[in-house]
């Protein structure tokens, strides 16, 4: 039937296709040549045109607050995610941040699978994630100014803009979502 599930009943019949499994692992350095091919996709360098994320250190050497995650489907890696403690980021990319809030970067790795729900999917997954520590107020997330459909993305999931600011050569536009908006 083609992967399509039929439950019957005297009155109805109801088809459906089984919801594949997204789980979120830990990112390793197996993971840099994957990693480093996804870089090189369009849609990516589109995305994040400036970062050089020297793969082979931040995996290596994991930093106090950072959580780099692959997502899976059934098992393939489709995707990126971070999460990070900007009060401890020893970069200091997001500038004076107090504790209690994570910033949040993501992309699909092959364009195949954008448009599919997955980023969605990842997203919820990472917001309760970082919601689960109740220390938590807020996430933050930085796309470019450009990226409408980014920021779309964003305002459906319940972040609001904050600013506009300049990240190193990136022009960006700062959403926030709050424990209060998550959780109504």
């Amino acid at each position: 039937m083609d992967g399509l599930c039929v439950a019957d009943r005297p009155h109805i019949t109801v088809r459906y296709r089984p919801v594949p499994m997204i789980r979120l692992r830990p990112a390793t350095p197996d993971d840099v040549p994957l990693l480093r091919h996804w870089d090189q996709q369009p849609h990516v360098i589109q995305a994040d045109p400036n970062d050089d994320w020297q793969w082979e250190t931040a995996l290596a050497v994991p930093q106090a607050g950072s959580e780099h995650l692959i997502a899976e489907l059934d098992g393939r890696p489709i995707g990126y995610m971070q999460i990070l403690d900007p009060s401890l980021d020893e970069e200091g990319y997001w500038g004076d941040v107090p504790a209690g809030h994570r910033a949040l970067d993501i992309w699909i790795g092959e364009v195949s699978d954008l448009g599919r729900g997955y980023g969605t999917r990842m997203m919820n997954m990472a917001i309760a994630r970082c919601f689960a520590d109740p220390s938590v107020s807020s996430i933050l997330i930085d796309p470019l100014a450009n990226n409408l459909r980014a920021h779309r993305f964003y305002e459906r999931l319940g972040f609001r803009f904050r600013e506009r600011r300049r990240f190193g050569a990136d022009d960006c536009f700062v959403f926030e979502l709050s424990r209060g908006d998550w959780s109504a």
